[in-house]
């Protein structure tokens, strides 16, 4: 389980990423990418999350659900092996460590930037942030890759797989070296969500790291 917010730095766009679902034809990678960003308002569902260091080895794995609309509101819930929280209200990002009964908050902004949360759960603008190329099929997938214009971020590339269900997967490469795996599943999209998952307020015995305000 990480326990930083520096960790949630580099982990929270990804992890967000699972935040989309897009139905459509076979076609290239970055077509599927520009259907989902035209098409998909809403998310929800499940996603199994592995992570592996620079040699290969896996180093940790997890599970949960989550949900999103767009822009700039989402929910992800750790519930296996570990309970954690990260909620996007549209102006911050709260992220909640049961164990620690500590919550971390950030500008929205802040926390995302040029991240591939902006890409695929912010506004359609974001995408101008990568720079797109398509990578064929493999796997049953057919793969689009995303590199950040800008190198100072956290991240080298990212993955994503579209299959008959939509975006299945995602793979992501941070400066560290470590790669995250994504599977997403049950993902239904564009459905009526509560807007109440998309709020937060912290328990009141747990410590706030961060400006409300």
């Amino acid at each position: 389980m990480i326990r930083s917010d520096g960790f949630f730095a580099r982990r929270l766009a990804p992890l967000l990423a699972l935040l989309c679902f897009a139905s459509a034809a076979w076609a290239g990678g970055i077509e599927r990418l520009n259907q989902f960003v035209n098409q998909t308002r809403t998310a929800q569902g499940a996603f199994e999350q592995r992570i592996y260091d620079a040699g290969g080895r896996m180093i940790q794995e997890s599970s949960g659900t989550l949900a999103f609309a767009r822009p700039g509101k989402f929910r992800w819930t750790y519930e296996k092996p570990y309970a954690q929280l990260i909620v996007g209200d549209g102006a911050r990002v709260w992220i909640y460590d049961e164990d620690l009964a500590q919550v971390t908050v950030r500008k929205l902004d802040q926390a995302l930037g040029s991240t591939p949360a902006a890409l695929l759960a912010g506004s359609n603008e974001a995408m101008n942030a990568f720079q797109l190329q398509d990578e064929g099929v493999r796997d049953g997938l057919e793969w689009v890759l995303a590199v950040p214009r800008q190198q100072e971020h956290n991240f080298e590339r990212i993955r994503m797989g579209f299959g008959k269900q939509g975006l299945e997967a995602m793979e992501l490469r941070d400066s560290f070296g470590q790669t995250t795996l994504l599977r997403f599943k049950r993902m239904q999209r564009n459905p009526q969500l509560d807007p109440g998952l998309f709020k937060f307020t912290p328990p009141a015995d747990a410590d706030v790291i961060g400006t409300i305000e």
